[in-house]
């Protein structure tokens, strides 16, 4: 049975025994309140979907599991939306058209976290590849959160006017959730929307702490494939062959100057060699060696020079070797990039007050940006009329990072085996973030 508290003075009491600064305002003290209510309901709906994740465009039980927990707040529940997408769409009124996202998918990671409702779940990749699955970006905090505020906000329809777009991604890890979502008509088919919230449990910020970051948040990310072609042959005769080892080599050794003698320093980019594979024996030089590498940008000027640079880079390598004109590499530029995410400046700042009046200074900070990866960014790439914003919510346990500080542990990062945040900080924070930024946005005129 959930718990309806009115009484601002309770709604404090509550928010202050989780260790928050009181509410800002009656609205944001109903929105404590009734997520406090909810949260033994969250934190087992957490447990359920830590226990059992499922990877990439696998997530039909969990798309089913949490449609039919919204679908009773009066929502209009859409599934199968891009694949294994949810679509909850809840009008109320004139006014903007809020998209809150969250993503379901989990990593091909064998849990190492020791908890008591750890993943044992083994599933295969989409390259064949079994393995054990675990939530280990901790999407399924996100999800928890996502539907404690919507709970909040369906209970809170008089103190909002507009239209909520809650939607459940699929395929966030390989970067294609949100391109199928919006090429099977999330902008056409359902009401589209002015602005866009979601938000990411972080390894490196003390559980319950909020970061945001104005502009430009997270990277381009490319993967590309480059094979280094050579002429094979015998070990013990080198100078019959030409050794894509070696030329593979100079390559890796010169794309680091595509970062340290090419790009300007202020405008951050990253050229990772991820893996080189070459040869199978001692005595044989192969034909080819193959280079797997992450290229990461914020500007698409940015990452089209440095895509250009390595295709320059490996050709003038390869001709520098003496390698035949038809044995030049090949590169591969795999399809469906990430884009970047870039939050809209003026609606950063305002709901980092927001969330700076409703938590307190003390949990609130401007975070650096990162040049990892979040396809959020790509439904403002979509639509760039849309206002959007993606904020960090903080999962390190306190004793975790106090220790850490004084170099006693090490903090596991996300995707890691070891990733175990404090879920209900994230979980509580994170229902709270959306529900306070969604009244911000969608609050009634005067």
């Amino acid at each position: 049975m959930r718990l309806m508290v009115g009484t601002m003075a309770v709604a404090a009491v509550i928010a202050m025994a989780a260790g928050a600064a009181p509410a800002a305002g009656p609205a944001g003290a109903q929105a404590d309140a009734r997520i406090a209510a909810e949260m033994p309901a969250l934190m087992i709906l957490y447990r359920d979907l830590h226990a059992h994740p499922e990877l990439s465009l696998q997530e039909k039980a969990t798309a089913a599991k949490l449609a039919a927990l919204v679908r009773p707040l009066g929502f209009t529940v859409t599934e199968g939306v891009g694949g294994t997408g949810v679509v909850a769409v809840l009008k109320n009124g004139a006014g903007p058209v809020l998209l809150v996202r969250a993503d379901m998918d989990g990593l091909p990671v064998v849990e190492k976290t020791g908890l008591p409702f750890a993943s044992t779940v083994r599933a295969t990749t989409r390259d064949g590849v079994e393995s054990g699955v675990m939530h280990a970006c901790g999407h399924d905090t996100h999800m928890a959160a996502w539907i404690g505020a919507a709970r909040a906000l369906a209970a809170m329809k008089d103190q909002w006017s507009g239209t909520l777009v809650m939607i459940l991604q699929p395929a966030e890890e390989i970067g294609g959730g949100a391109r199928a979502m919006i090429a099977d008509g999330l902008f056409t088919r359902f009401p589209k929307p002015t602005h866009a919230i979601a938000f990411h449990d972080a390894a490196n910020l003390e559980a319950g702490r909020i970061g945001y970051t104005p502009g430009f948040a997270l990277a381009n990310v490319d993967s590309v494939d480059l094979t280094v072609r050579g002429v094979g042959g015998h070990g013990a005769y080198p100078q019959t062959v030409k050794d894509p080892i070696v030329l593979a080599s100079r390559i890796v050794t010169t794309l680091q100057t595509l970062v340290s003698r090419e790009q300007e320093p202020q405008d951050p980019a990253v050229v990772t060699v991820g893996s080189f594979i070459g040869g199978a024996k001692h005595n044989i030089v192969p034909d080819e060696a193959k280079l797997l590498i992450t290229v990461r940008s914020y500007s698409d000027a940015t990452r089209q020079r440095l895509l250009d640079g390595i295709a320059r880079i490996a050709k003038g390598e390869a001709i520098a070797a003496g390698v035949p004109e038809d044995r030049m590499p090949l590169m591969t530029v795999q399809d469906g990039y990430t884009a970047a995410t870039f939050n809209t400046p003026d609606l950063a700042e305002e709901i980092g007050g927001v969330f700076r009046s409703h938590f307190g200074d003390v949990r609130v900070e401007r975070a650096q940006a990162s040049m990892g990866g979040e396809d959020f960014g790509q439904y403002v790439r979509a639509d760039k009329s849309i206002r959007s914003l993606i904020f960090w919510v903080g999962g390190v346990p306190a004793a975790r990072m106090a220790a850490a500080r004084d170099g006693k542990a090490t903090l596991p990062s996300l995707h890691s085996a070891y990733w175990a945040p404090d879920a209900e900080a994230v979980v509580g924070t994170g229902a709270r973030a959306l529900t306070v930024a969604a009244l911000e946005i969608l609050k009634k005129n005067p």
